[in-house]
């Protein structure tokens, strides 16, 4: 994945955009904890679970990934969400993320069109569900069972939305 990248021109200005997308539990997170050593010491990565505001924020996460901080990085300026207070159910202190060599943005959604004028890479990640089901329960505890139905149902519209995994320049199978 790396010497794809490697292979993408570069940017006139902002970091090279790489987006790890996929539905929840497909190992998104993990995938992007390996790449960041490989993809040097100016490498940054950004959890969209940060971002989402909230069990049905899917949808919602699109804008403010791309306007609170893939535009401002594109121009050379810092990014900046709420990040969301999943204790408190409402946002948070604002993320702020840096300027970077390259950003990792890991997350269903990350590949959504609107993303897309910023990426340099979009990786789609696909697991079977059970597989997914698995991993994501284990990862996030019983705080996630009740609504793993809810947010699975916002990914499969999203993604037949966005067609996601049709536009991905790479597909990994990671079952």
């Amino acid at each position: 994945m790396a010497r794809a990248l490697a292979r993408r021109p570069e940017r006139e200005s902002g970091p090279r955009v790489v987006a790890l997308d996929g539905p929840s539990g497909s190992g998104k997170t993990s995938l992007a904890a390996a790449l960041l050593p490989l993809l040097g010491p100016g490498a940054r990565v950004l959890h969209l679970d940060d971002l989402y505001p909230g069990w049905d924020g899917l949808d919602p996460v699109v804008p403010l990934l791309v306007s609170g901080v893939l535009e401002p990085l594109a121009a050379g300026r810092p990014g900046a969400a709420p990040r969301w207070d999943w204790a408190r159910d409402r946002p948070g202190e604002p993320l702020v993320v840096p300027a970077a060599d390259v950003l990792v943005v890991e997350g269903a959604g990350s590949g959504s069109r609107a993303c897309a004028p910023h990426l340099a890479l979009l990786v789609w990640l696909e697991t079977p569900a059970a597989l997914r089901r698995a991993r994501a329960l284990a990862r996030d505890g019983e705080a996630y069972r009740p609504h793993w139905q809810r947010w699975a149902a916002q990914e499969r519209r999203h993604f037949a939305r966005e067609g996601t995994r049709e536009r991905a320049d790479l597909v990994l199978d990671t079952g």
